[in-house]
């Protein structure tokens, strides 16, 4: 079965750091453009940032450069986001996606996540 498995989620507070994982499973994350996004409560899905196959390319929201990081471990097959000096505002459900092109921000994903609950008190 083709999913993709988010974990790493957590509460903590203003300031503390959670890294987040993404695991391909029947998906060859070194051969898919990868992505994170998030939601917000009462708020539409958004977009965090992006990986090409390798990770050698990467794409963040203003919002988080310089606090989060996006990186890949082919022999995991997963995908990771660092997250570090965390905001109330980063809170949210947040998701991995992939498709098979880098493309734009904009551009749809084939294949998406259940999603993993970040919380960050203050």
């Amino acid at each position: 079965q083709v999913r993709l498995v988010e974990s790493g989620g957590g509460s903590v507070q203003a300031g503390g750091s959670l890294r987040l994982s993404c695991v391909g499973f029947g998906l060859p994350l070194n051969q898919f453009a990868t992505a994170w996004y998030r939601r917000a409560p009462g708020k539409e899905r958004e977009y965090v940032g992006r990986a090409s196959w390798t990770a050698s390319s990467t794409d963040l929201v203003d919002s988080v450069k310089g606090r989060f990081t996006i990186s890949k471990d082919v022999a995991k097959n997963a995908m990771y986001l660092q997250m570090n000096d965390l905001k109330p505002d980063d809170t949210g459900v947040y998701f991995c996606a992939a498709r098979t092109y880098y493309g734009t921000r904009t551009s749809e994903y084939d294949y998406w996540g259940q999603g993993t609950q970040v919380t960050v008190s203050s």
